[in-house]
């Protein structure tokens, strides 16, 4: 039997400002009436749900649990309410969007902001993570769509791929490049197979997956065990090691443009063919798009187009 709906509400506001006196004023009934409404629900649900220390209310074990699972039910309704009454004919309302660390950083902010001078009514509440960590919060509903790169959900889509609907943004490519000093004293102008896998290396990634896929791409081989002088969880420090000098990193091309072109830092391009990776919207298949959702995913690929090519 489901808990009366009254009471979770009020046990909601009760919890949230952690005052029965505030709960009240949001609520616009008495104190007496909100403490009713708790004492019933203690009762329905045969456990309490505050302890009262003079002036101040303390919630229990039960409270926090209880909290966590009717916070987000409460929060999508009255998003969801406040949606209802909005006109259908134009883009409002909030968008939950998650997205690559390093690219959400670099573009979703001018892009929100763009989209915001044409459609003011839109909110943005976005999460920025790894592919596996977005793709499990889209598959239990907390974002409405996710910008995902190929290479990083590559195991994430296998065996799934009716689960998602994908729709490609940007292709960038991601290439192997370290600064000219690094180029011309350590590597001595040589990419061959053989003198690159000698070479000091930087990752921003747990296991090297992506670098050692670059190897195959350009030399259909295994590579051993490369020499990783850095570890680092931030794609900017990356690029801050390159430029010292430190040895050879991937990344991608429209990070590094302005440092290819003024000769500060070398492409690494063994073959003709560039390694590509697709930057793309994800949904859950079953999700109906909402106005909002297909605007703003036309507007995002038209600036990014700009951006990055």
């Amino acid at each position: 039997m489901l808990p009366d709906m009254n009471r979770l509400k009020v046990f909601y506001y009760v919890y949230a400002l952690q005052s029965f006196n505030l709960a009240a004023k949001r609520l616009h009934i008495t104190p007496s009436g909100v403490s009713q409404h708790i004492q019933k629900l203690e009762y329905e649900i045969k456990t309490s749900l505050f302890t009262r220390l003079h002036k101040k209310i303390v919630p229990t074990m039960a409270a926090d649990q209880l909290f966590t699972t009717v916070q987000p039910f409460i929060e999508e309704l009255k998003l969801q309410m406040e949606n209802i009454s909005k006109p259908m004919d134009k883009p409002y309302g909030l968008l939950r969007i998650g997205a690559p660390i390093e690219f959400g950083k670099e573009y979703l902010p001018k892009i929100c902001s763009a989209f915001r001078e044409k459609y003011d009514e839109v909110k943005f509440n976005i999460k920025l993570g790894e592919a596996d960590q977005l793709l499990d919060m889209l598959d239990t509903n907390k974002f409405d769509f996710v910008l995902i790169d190929y290479f990083s959900a590559k195991d994430q889509f296998l065996g799934k791929p009716q689960l998602y609907t994908v729709d490609s943004v940007a292709e960038e490519t991601l290439i192997l490049a370290c600064s000219r000093g690094y180029y011309e004293e350590k590597m001595k102008k040589d990419i061959s197979f053989e003198n690159l896998v000698k070479m000091d290396f930087i990752t921003d990634e747990h296991e090297p997956v992506i670098l050692k896929y670059w190897f195959w791409h350009y030399f259909k081989k295994s590579v051993p065990d490369l020499n990783i002088v850095m570890a680092i969880e931030n794609h900017q420090a990356v690029l801050s090691s390159i430029r010292l000098g430190m040895g050879l990193a991937i990344t991608v091309n429209h990070f590094i443009q302005e440092d290819v072109e003024n000769n500060n830092i070398i492409p690494v391009f063994p073959g003709k063919q560039k390694l590509i990776n697709k930057i793309s919207f994800v949904w859950l298949q079953k999700k109906h798009q909402t106005i909002t959702e297909k605007v703003f995913q036309t507007f995002f690929k038209q600036q990014i187009e700009k951006m990055i090519t």
